[in-house]
């Protein structure tokens, strides 16, 4: 019998990095696979829960939002979107590949994994697929950041433009952010290829992310992206990625309590952003008079105590976590900072979004919900209690949102991501799962 491939996933220490690709794993070692993980910080204990093995950075530093600002304090004195983010490019995830180059390298000298399925800013996975006999699969955490002429340049969180001015003009200003705005992180990406030996790639970097993957898995689905002129084929869309569940459903504490009011408002933050003061308040404060809405406002583990003392009203619940999957057939709106995997689970739910983020690419996945008509883009970072009231107020009674909102929700409903995603992993591995044994380590 064929022996399966060895398959090492690897990501970035971080929540929206790491989580949608757990079910995923889970699923390629139940079809037989061996599967293992190597990741830093907490999420090595998270693997082991995932019944998988963990490999631990031994050279790579774990860079993430929980200590970049200790680790780097310069950076709370950079202003500006793009200054910030190639900053954070360079020093979170440039300058971490030649560490990690080196940990998977021992690895692969003590196990001879033969592919790595990685998320796609975790860089060293395109390298390591021309410095060692293995193939890789690059999983798109976030929407797809491929160029076309028919798009605004990624990360700026813009619409695509309409006519041949706008066109034109679109196209100067993808000049200018991938030549000469990020020109200090494509330099870098090439410096450090050649280090390796390697050939400088041409264009611009996050171009060879996606299309030097031997095969890249995109979470979401096509009708929540830009129309596009091409797309890569090497590019496959696979639905919504999301966190490994263990299928069992917990009902919904409040589920009573929900049913009692004429409308549920879902408001989160995501598990990174500390600041409540950011969106969680304003919702709060929004609707802390209005009787007939309630607010379920998940926090994070950020002040959930100090929350509750400050609103005390007895339509709005305040909690650390809560189950979006137990709670969402019960809301009617979703208010979040933009988080690709909440976003996308809301609109499997077919709840229309209220949405207020603009750094860490969150700025991309807003202008998406804008654009497809499934929510409002708030554009900031720090909206008002009246921005939120009239943006959750309109989202409801305007029937284009719903309407849109139910075919986006019928086209995330029809995927199944990991057995999709696991297809085209075996075609790419050539082990269908029927010849796949169980591997013990």
């Amino acid at each position: 019998m064929t022996t399966p491939p060895r398959i090492l996933f690897a990501t970035m220490p971080m929540d929206g990095h790491f989580s949608p690709l757990t079910g995923l794993a889970v699923h390629l070692r139940e079809l037989g696979y061996d599967v293992r993980w190597y990741v830093g910080g907490h999420y090595g204990d998270k693997v082991k829960k995932l019944g998988l093995h963990h490999y631990q950075p031994v050279r790579a530093k774990t860079v993430n939002q929980e200590n970049l600002e200790a680790l780097f304090p310069e950076r709370s004195a950079i202003k500006g979107t793009v200054a910030r983010l190639r900053f954070d490019i360079s020093q979170v995830f440039l300058l971490r590949v030649p560490e990690f180059i080196d940990d998977l390298r021992e690895i692969h000298a003590r196990w001879p994994f033969d592919l790595i399925v990685h998320d796609v800013a975790f860089m060293a996975g395109s390298f390591l697929q021309e410095l060692l006999p293995v193939k890789a699969v690059a999983v798109g955490v976030v929407p797809l950041a491929e160029s076309d002429e028919l798009v605004p340049p990624s990360g700026m969180g813009k619409l695509p433009a309409k006519g041949m001015v706008g066109r034109w003009l679109q196209s100067l200003s993808r000049f200018v952010v991938q030549r000469i705005l990020f020109k200090p992180c494509n330099d870098l990406h090439n410096e450090l290829r050649q280090q390796y030996g390697l050939q400088p790639v041409p264009g611009f970097m996050f171009d060879t992310m996606v299309r030097s993957a031997d095969l890249y898995l995109q979470s979401g689905v096509p009708g929540f992206e830009f129309p596009r002129k091409r797309i890569s084929p090497n590019v496959r869309f696979v639905g919504p990625l999301l966190p490994y569940s263990s299928g069992r459903k917990q009902p919904f504490e409040y589920a009573a309590k929900a049913l009692s009011y004429k409308r549920v408002v879902l408001v989160t933050q995501g598990t990174v952003e500390r600041n409540v003061e950011k969106i969680l308040v304003p919702a709060l404060e929004a609707f802390k008079n209005d009787p007939s809405t309630l607010v379920i406002a998940t926090t994070g583990g950020s002040q959930t105590d100090e929350l509750r003392r400050r609103f005390p009203q007895d339509n709005l619940i305040i909690d650390d976590f809560i189950d979006f999957n137990a709670v969402m057939p019960y809301a009617h709106v979703y208010v979040t900072n933009g988080g690709y995997g909440g976003v996308m689970l809301a609109l499997q739910h077919q709840l229309p979004v209220v949405a207020a983020g603009v750094h860490e690419g969150k700025n991309e996945i807003a202008a998406r919900i804008g654009y497809c008509q499934v929510g409002i883009d708030l554009k900031t970072e720090t909206p008002s209690s009246a921005q939120i009231q009239k943006a959750v107020h309109t989202v409801l009674a305007d029937g284009h949102y719903r309407q849109a909102v139910h075919t986006l929700g019928l086209e995330f409903s029809a995927y199944q991501p990991n057995q999709l995603a696991g297809q085209y992993i075996q075609a790419l591995t050539g082990t269908p799962a029927a010849s796949a044994t169980l591997v013990s380590y």
